[in-house]
C-alpha cells in the first residue's frame, strides 16, 4: 500500500500531500499533490502498473525540461554525427528559443509540436526546413527514451501532421544555360568551372566533390573511391572521359586535396557566377539532378544509375530524374 502523509511548508502551513509508493522490484516513487484524492489516484495507477509489469519510471521525464535535453543533445549527440554539425546546432538553438523548450519532457504532446509548426510557418520557413527541425526533435525524443532513462516518453513528433513537401524539383539546364553557366564560372574562378563540369559528369554531391583527395582517385580503374557518403555507404564513382580530362588539367596540391575551395567559399562563388550569367532558379545540387537524368538518357538502367549516384531506392532516384520526352522519342525510332 502507498503511504500518504501531509506536507508542510517552513512556516508549518499545510500545503499538500506527499505520496510514497514502494513495491519490491521497483524503485520507490515519491510525489506531492495538492489534494489527498489526487495522490490516492496517482498511487493506485502506479501500483497497478507495477503489478501488471507495464510501469515505467517517469521521474526523469517529469523533472527534465526540453531545454535541458537540447543542451545535452548538443553536447553528447551532435559530435557523433557526420560533418561539423553546425546546421543541427542551429536547429537546436531555435528550439531553445521557443516556448515549448520550457516544458517538461513528459508534458510535451502533439499539440505542443503543432503549435511550434505553426510558429515556423508564420516565420516563413519552408516545408522542408520545418521537416528538418522536426527530425532533430524526433531524434532527441528517441535518444531520451532509449538512452536517458525516459522510457515512458511518447515521441510527440510522431503524433502530428508534417508540412507537405512540394513536388520534387525538375530544374534542368535548358537552351544555352550550360555554356553560359560554365563561362561565368570560368570568369569567377577556373576551378569553379572545373567543379561544375565534374559535377555534371559524375552526379556527385557538392560535399563529395569538395572533400575529394588525390588518394581517392584511381585513374587506372577510372574511378573515384568515396569511403564515406551521405547514406553511410562507400561507393566507387566511374569517371567519364570528360571527367578524367578535368582532373588531368588540375595542379597537384601539396596537402593532397583536389580543390582549394571550401564548401562555403564555393557556394559564394557559385552565386556570383549565376548572377553574372543571368541564370535564375538553378542550384548546384541541380547539376546532380542534370547528371542523373543524362545517365538515363544515355541508356543506363536504374540499377546502374543508383550504383553511380548512390541513391538507395528507385523512389529516391525518381525525385532527381526527369527525362526529356523529345530525347525518348529519338530512341523510340
Amino acid at each position: 500500500m502507498a503511504s500518504i502523509t501531509p506536507s508542510y511548508d517552513r512556516e508549518g502551513e499545510h500545503i499538500g500531500w506527499q505520496v510514497a509508493v514502494r513495491k519490491k522490484g521497483h524503485p520507490a516513487q515519491y510525489k506531492t499533490f495538492r489534494t489527498r484524492k489526487e495522490g490516492e489516484a496517482w498511487a493506485a495507477v502506479t501500483e497497478s502498473e507495477m503489478v501488471r509489469g507495464v510501469w515505467r519510471d517517469r521521474s526523469e521525464a517529469e523533472g527534465t525540461t526540453l531545454k535541458e535535453c537540447l543542451d545535452r543533445y548538443s553536447q553528447e549527440i551532435i559530435p557523433t554525427k557526420k560533418g561539423d554539425g553546425r546546421r543541427e546546432l542551429g536547429f537546436l538553438r531555435q528550439w531553445r528559443a521557443r516556448p515549448i523548450a520550457c516544458r517538461f519532457m513528459a508534458a510535451i504532446d502533439g499539440q505542443d509540436v503543432s503549435v511550434s509548426i505553426k510558429e515556423m510557418e508564420a516565420e516563413g520557413k519552408s516545408a522542408n526546413t520545418i521537416r528538418l527541425h522536426l527530425a532533430v526533435l524526433s531524434h532527441l525524443f528517441e535518444i531520451a527514451r532509449k538512452e536517458w532513462r525516459m522510457a515512458s516518453l511518447t515521441n510527440p513528433v510522431e503524433l502530428v501532421r508534417k508540412p507537405k513537401l512540394p513536388n520534387g524539383r525538375e530544374r534542368r539546364l535548358v537552351d544555352d544555360e550550360e555554356a553560359r553557366m560554365l563561362a561565368a564560372c570560368q570568369s569567377v574562378n577556373p576551378e569553379l568551372a572545373a567543379i561544375a563540369r565534374f559535377a555534371i559528369e559524375t552526379a556527385m554531391r557538392q560535399g563529395e566533390i569538395i572533400g575529394m583527395t588525390w588518394g581517392m582517385i584511381d585513374l587506372r580503374r577510372c574511378v573515384v573511391r568515396l569511403p564515406d557518403t551521405k547514406n553511410g555507404l562507400a561507393r566507387d564513382v566511374p569517371l567519364s572521359t570528360a571527367a578524367e580530362q578535368v582532373l588531368a588539367a588540375l595542379p597537384r596540391r601539396l596537402d593532397g586535396k583536389v580543390w582549394t575551395y571550401t564548401q562555403e567559399g564555393m557556394r559564394a562563388s557559385w552565386r556570383r557566377a549565376l548572377a553574372h550569367a543571368a541564370i535564375t532558379g538553378l542550384t548546384f545540387h541541380d547539376l546532380r539532378h542534370e547528371a542523373t537524368s543524362r545517365l538515363f538518357e544515355k541508356g543506363f538502367n536504374p540499377m546502374e544509375v543508383s550504383t553511380i549516384t548512390g541513391h538507395k531506392t528507385l523512389q529516391m532516384l525518381k525525385r532527381y530524374t526527369h527525362l526529356r520526352a523529345e530525347d525518348l522519342a529519338k530512341r523510340m525510332g
